[in-house]
């Protein structure tokens, strides 16, 4: 059974850094892209970042752009996601998934994770 499990989320102060991180067991990692969403209550799953398989290609949301930094380790099975300069409004369970496309749109990928909150004060 595929599993995903994203950690590296807290509490953390506006201007701060997190790292998360998403380990992927039971998939042939290398054969999938992998991104990131996040999600607040009430509000659609929001795409944050996106990598293809040999990492030669990455996409951003505009939100995360210049400040957020994905990236992958095939031989750890592990996406990445960087960010830095984080404000108020990045607050969210972020997830990790995998597809078999880069894709900005939720619905192009077959695995999630169970997601990891990330808190960040004003």
């Amino acid at each position: 059974q595929v599993q995903l499990v994203e950690s590296g989320g807290g509490l953390v102060q506006a201007g701060g850094s997190l790292r998360l991180s998403c380990v992927a067991s039971e998939l042939t990692f290398d054969s999938y892209a992998m991104g990131w969403f996040r999600q607040t209550p009430g509000k659609e799953r929001e795409f944050v970042a996106a990598i293809t398989r040999s990492s030669s290609s990455t996409t951003y949301a505009d939100s995360a752009e210049g400040r957020f930094t994905i990236s992958r380790d095939n031989a750890k099975n592990t996406v990445y996601l960087q960010m830095n300069s984080l404000k108020f409004e990045d607050t969210a369970v972020y997830y990790c998934a995998a597809g078999l496309v880069l894709a900005t749109t939720a619905r192009y990928y077959s695995y999630w994770g169970q997601g990891t909150q990330v808190t960040v004060s004003s």
